[in-house]
């Protein structure tokens, strides 16, 4: 059975980043790009590597908010009003991060044609996911977010196809996404694998399905 993978690429007119302008920096494993707290005036572009965002909420501990691939944007949150960054950026592996000034970005989206256009659907999108993530983690049970993790890393809508698959990833880096144990996170997998809503084959299959948890809880 053919699985469709995860896409990385939502704006594939930026697959070099060139058209963006900034700067590139390169980034070693697991250094740190910027701090929950430090001024915004910039937004990045991922061209090589990868790059986990985490966020701590009032006196809970961080937990990882969204892991991102080449081609995806982050530190967008500057461009809706938000002075401070709201969350901690570091690099997965070694990377390539394109650098782009904030006054450069808006005069990208005023250009009013296609690519802008779907540039600012992009970026849109990107700003309300990130406040209903973090919105999730201070609401929903434990098991609840492991769905809506799962379900976000295979970029799984609800009109998308019946199974995707995606890079197998470490039950820890789940439990930090999720803000729970790995012991828990092992039991939901579990069960979430004898219920037929997700199989490892290669990669980590992400089926519709899992939605039924989140109906039952």
């Amino acid at each position: 059975m053919k699985h469709n993978k995860q896409n990385h690429s939502p704006l594939g007119s930026f697959t070099s980043g060139a058209s963006l302008g900034g700067k590139v920096s390169e980034y070693a494993d697991n250094e740190e790009i910027y701090a929950q707290g430090a001024p915004a005036p910039t937004l990045f572009f991922i061209q090589r590597g990868g790059v986990r965002l985490s966020t701590r909420t009032g006196h809970q501990s961080s937990a990882i908010t969204r892991i991102l691939g080449v081609n995806d944007f982050f530190g967008e949150l500057c461009l809706a009003g938000y002075p401070l960054r709201m969350s901690t950026a570091v690099a997965l592996k070694a990377s390539s991060i394109r650098v782009i000034k904030k006054g450069k970005m808006f005069e990208l989206l005023r250009r009013g044609n296609k690519v802008s256009n779907a540039l600012v659907g992009h970026l849109l999108s990107s700003v309300k996911n990130y406040r209903d993530h973090v919105a999730e983690l201070l609401t929903s049970s434990a098991e609840q977010r492991l769905v809506r993790v799962l379900l976000q890393l295979a970029h799984l809508d609800e009109n998308g196809p019946t199974v995707v698959e995606i890079p197998v990833i470490h039950h820890q880096l789940l439990a930090e996404m999720v803000g729970t144990t790995r012991p828990r996170i092992n039991l939901f997998m579990n069960r979430f694998r004898k219920l037929g809503h997700i199989d490892y084959d290669g990669g980590l299959e992400v089926r519709q399905s899992l939605r039924k948890i989140l109906r039952k809880s």
